[in-house]
Formats: structure tokens, C-alpha cells, sequence
């Protein structure tokens, strides 16, 4: 099977269907979290870690086309931003891509175009070691069995002659064999009816990677909780152990030695105890223990913590993981709108072009990961009428599920969004500013104009192709055979109950001519009344009004 190959675009493309599955699967992989801590966090930290990576290449990778910079900048990004256990684990995974990558690049003293199979294989040996060496032990069960699995299924591969897609698919499928075996080697897992949160989300990466490059997303079954029935347990179960109060994290440099002594510290303190470095002098620390200041303390004997994260790990699946900073997330369609909202501050989820539709456009999962992205823990979304009802509550539940507080602002329209981004002050109580968004956008009348692509009879009679239909609250209200005649009788209705500005969005392939005469009648029969206009370029209606 011949596909994609994995140069700098392509393990790019990689990394952002890595986040897309990590997205999708992260609420399945918390359900499977019972160890080493039951805290319903590995796929959040998995998708935070790699989100994390995925920021850092896009903003270092070069336009060289040097495959090993990407992947150094992905382990570098995925260190220093690792969350939790798993986000150790999955930043020394990429760091054995990225210590392959630049190893085989100074061995040819060029940059590095492409990686093939036998880098794959390596890299994933690699991987191995580094995993095994940050957690101090291998735990059969755990996402090492399944890394093993695929390592060797690589390597078999390899020695087959086999090419890079096929050898990527057949260890994601390995992958999933291992994986449905870990319930056998762990217990706690047996026990709880789960495999290991880790080994599935191994498996997503690798399916996202079989996905780049041969554009077929494996179908995978949704592993679900089935805990043993009561004659399944054993009649004597082992004690339950109490989990620790704290999760620590933080960065350090020091020396290897000082390494080993500050493992042996922290293994008196807690558990679950991982030292990951970047292949420099520059290490990332996880430990659960109940001192959590012991803990920070602990590395100071090597030099001083920075970056330190405290969260418990009693308070929910997210507890304490995402930033206080407040984002607006606004949804727009058009490449000048993306423009002005950016412009205005706000982190903008375009439209899928590739749909005529853009109300049908935009999912919750789309939404999902258009929330994470933004990277902040309190989001304020903008919805402006291309996200079904049903979509928004079902991708902001999900959201606030996973501890982010969302709070969606009843935006019909992109220009109701753009009344409410104005009036936005990320220092106020987010209730407050959700509030006062909300009424900017309910202060804001709004209506559309666009093509009639059939005959019809509408409220204000009948319409014939091509002609211009003037529409507020889903009504037809103006019909007339020019654009501008229309725009200017759906401007007159609206200013009726009064409006000291009117705010126009105009859309793709309208000629300017149109906001010419829009300008003039204003300035002839509203001349108190302010005009704004923007070539938007979105799609569907031809021009977006807006009344404030």
C-alpha cells in the first residue's frame, strides 16, 4: 500500500489529527482511567499534552521542509507542556521520534526530507526506553505493554521490506491486540471491566498517524466500562489502596546524578513518580503524593522548580488543568470576518468550505476542539447562527464536563457577534460579562439579504430566481429584482423602531457598487444614523445587516 509520506507537512497533518482523535476519544479514555490513580483524567491530559506539542511546531517549524525540526519542536513543545502521567508518557514518545529524526539527519549532514519505515521502527524502540526510563519501572498492562507491541510489530515490518503505510497500519492494529490483552496482566483493570487508558490512547495516535497517510480512519470499537459481575471477584480482594490527596508537576535542569537521588525522594513521598527530559539538562517531574509542598521541595536539592502545577486529585476529572484566562471563541464564515474577529481579539472556528451549508457545518466535536484549542478555561462562544442548537448545547456540555466554564452567547448573526465582542471585558466576573454580551447581541436587530434561487411566494409577495429578498426574524419582508433596492427597503423597516448605527457584512462575489448606494440612501434619508460596512466574504446571504 503506497501513501502519504511523512515529511515536515505531513508529520504537521499528523500532529493535528493526533488532537482531532485525542478530541474525539478523550471523554472514553477518562471512563477508562482506573490506574495508577482512578482520577477520569488520561484522555484530557493526552489531549492537552499534545495540543501543547502541536502549538509548538506550528510556531517553530521552519518552511525548509525538515522533518526533524517539526519533530523536535513537537517533544519540545510536548515536555514542557505535559499534563499528568500520560502526558509524560506521550512527550518521551515523541522525543524518541524526534532523537531518531535528528540522529539520521546528522548522519547524512543534510536536513532530513522524509521518515520511512525503518526511522518509524526505531523511533518507537526508542520510545520504549525513554518511557520505561522516566517511570523507574515498566508496569505490564499500562500503555508500555501496548508500546512494545507495536515496537516489535514495527520492526517485523521492517525486516519484511515492508513500505511506511503499511507497516503504520499494521502496528496500530497490533497496537489494538495488546491493548484488549492488558485486562489480563493488571488486575485493577480486570477488575473494573476497562482496558488501559493509556495503551487507547496510543492506539488514537497511531490511527490518526494510519489516517495521514493512507486517508482511511480505521473503525475501532468504543470501549466501554463492564465491571465483573459479583461471582467474578475474587472472595478475598486486595485492600483498596487510598489515593494520594496531590498531583505535582514541575520543571527542572539538573544533573543525572541529582536525578536519582530526587526519584528516590519522591518515591518516599508518593507515587507514581516520573522524571522525562527533553535529551538536554532540562526535565519534567510527575509525582502523586499527599505533601505536595514536600514534593516542590524535593527538587530543590537540584536546582530550582519552575512551571510547578499543583492539582488534587479528588476534585473531578479536570480539576485545576486549564488557565483562568477567558477566550471568546466566535464562529464566522468568510476570510475578512476571520480577519475582523481576529482583529477584535477573538479566536474565531471557520466554516467548513467544503460544505454549501455553513449552518451545517460546524458539529459539536468540531466546536469540542475549537474550545480546547483556545487554551482557556473560561470561553466565551459566539455562535452567530451557524451552529445548530442542538450541536452548541451538546459541544459546550462536553466542554463543561471536562471543568472549562462555557458560556454560549445567543449570537444569530456575526454581526450581533461583533455587538457583543465590543462590548467584552475578560477582567469582569464571567456571569457578568456573559450577561452583558448577551444583551449587546439582544440590542443588536438584525436581517439578511440574499439571491431567490426559485419562485415562491413569500410575505411580501411573490419572487422570481434572481431576485433580492429582504429577511429579519425568518421572514420575507422585502422582495425587489436589485440588491440594493432590497438592502435599502430592509434598512428602512429596521430603523423604524429606531438605531444610531447600522453595521453591514458584506458577502462573497456582491459587487461594491451595492455598498455605494447603501452609503447614499443612508446619508440621504437616516443622515443621524452611522454606516460600518466590511467585505466579510462570507457565504450564503449576500449582505448581513445589523441595527444598534
Amino acid at each position: 500500500m503506497s501513501g502519504r509520506r511523512l515529511d515536515a507537512s505531513g508529520l504537521l497533518a499528523w500532529a493535528h489529527a493526533a488532537v482531532g482523535g485525542l478530541v474525539v476519544h478523550a471523554e472514553e479514555m477518562n471512563r477508562l482511567n482506573v490506574f495508577p490513580v482512578a482520577d477520569a483524567d488520561t484522555g484530557t491530559n493526552m489531549l492537552f499534552t499534545m495540543r501543547t506539542a502541536l502549538a509548538a511546531a506550528e510556531k517553530r517549524a521552519d518552511k525548509s521542509g525538515d522533518v526533524a525540526q517539526v519533530a523536535g519542536a513537537l517533544a519540545h513543545g510536548a515536555l514542557h507542556g505535559a499534563r499528568g502521567n500520560s502526558g509524560v508518557i506521550l512527550s518521551q514518545i515523541l522525543r524518541g521520534l524526534a532523537d531518531v529524526t535528528a540522529s539520521a539527519a546528522t548522519d547524512t549532514g543534510n536536513r532530513l526530507a522524509d521518515i520511512d519505515a525503518v526511522l518509524f521502527g526505531a523511533a518507537l524502540r526508542h520510545a520504549v526506553n525513554l518511557v520505561v526510563g522516566s517511570m523507574g519501572e515498566e508496569v505490564p498492562g499500562t500503555i508500555v505493554s501496548v508500546l512494545h507491541r507495536a515496537a516489535a510489530t514495527a520492526e517485523q515490518c521492517v525486516a519484511d521490506g515492508d513500505e511506511l503505510s503499511d507497516t503504520v497500519v499494521a502496528t496500530a492494529d497490533a497496537a489494538v491486540a495488546a491493548l484488549e490483552k492488558t485486562p489480563e496482566q493488571l488486575s485493577v483493570l480486570a477488575d473494573s471491566g476497562v482496558v488501559d487508558a493509556g495503551g487507547r490512547g496510543l492506539v488514537v495516535l497511531l490511527d490518526a498517524l494510519a489516517a495521514t497517510l493512507t486517508g482511511h480512519t480505521p473503525a475501532r470499537s468504543e470501549y466501554v466500562p463492564s465491571p465483573q459481575s459479583d461471582s467474578a471477584i475474587a472472595t478475598d480482594p486486595a485492600p483498596e489502596v487510598r489515593a494520594p490527596h496531590y498531583e505535582v508537576m514541575y520543571q527542572i535542569s539538573g544533573s543525572d546524578e541529582r536525578l536519582d537521588a530526587l526519584r528516590e525522594r519522591l518515591e518516599q513521598l508518593g507515587d507514581s513518580v516520573a522524571i522525562a527530559g527533553d535529551g538536554g539538562d532540562r526535565y519534567s517531574v510527575h509525582v502523586h503524593a499527599d505533601d505536595a509542598g514536600a514534593a516542590v521541595e524535593a527538587a530543590f536539592a537540584v536546582g530550582t522548580p519552575h512551571d510547578i502545577q499543583i492539582s488534587t486529585l479528588r476534585g473531578g476529572a479536570a480539576s485545576g488543568r486549564w488557565t483562568r484566562r477567558r477566550a471568546v471563541l466566535a464562529v464566522v464564515d468568510g476570510d475578512g470576518a476571520e480577519q475582523l474577529f481576529v482583529g477584535e481579539g477573538a479566536h474565531v472556528l471557520r466554516c467548513s468550505v467544503e460544505r454549501p451549508d455553513p449552518c451545517a457545518s460546524i458539529s459539536a466535536k468540531d466546536l469540542l476542539r475549537a474550545v480546547v484549542d483556545t487554551g482557556a478555561g473560561q470561553i466565551m462562544v459566539l455562535p452567530n447562527g451557524y451552529v445548530a442548537a442542538e450541536e452548541l448545547v451538546a459541544g459546550c456540555t462536553a466542554a463543561s464536563g471536562w471543568g472549562l466554564d462555557v458560556v454560549p452567547v445567543p449570537t444569530g448573526s456575526m454581526v450581533q457577534g461583533l455587538a457583543a465582542l465590543a462590548v467584552h471585558e475578560p477582567g469582569r466576573a464571567v456571569v457578568d460579562d456573559g450577561y452583558s454580551m448577551a444583551r449587546a447581541a439582544a440590542g443588536t436587530r438584525h436581517g439578511s439579504v440574499r439571491v431567490a434561487v426559485e419562485h415562491a411566494l413569500t410575505w411580501a409577495g411573490p419572487c422570481e430566481p434572481g431576485d433580492g429578498l429582504g429577511v429579519a426574524g425568518d421572514e420575507v419582508l422585502v422582495v425587489h429584482p436589485d440588491l440594493a433596492t432590497t438592502a435599502c427597503g430592509l434598512i428602512d423597516l429596521l430603523l423604524a423602531a429606531g438605531g444610531e448605527m447600522v453595521t453591514i457584512l458584506i458577502g462573497d462575489g456582491v459587487d461594491d457598487v451595492v455598498a455605494a448606494e447603501l452609503e447614499a440612501h443612508l446619508h440621504r434619508y437616516h443622515p443621524g444614523t452611522d454606516l460600518v460596512t466590511y467585505r466579510s466574504g462570507h457565504r450564503g446571504d449576500a449582505l448581513l445587516i445589523g441595527i444598534e
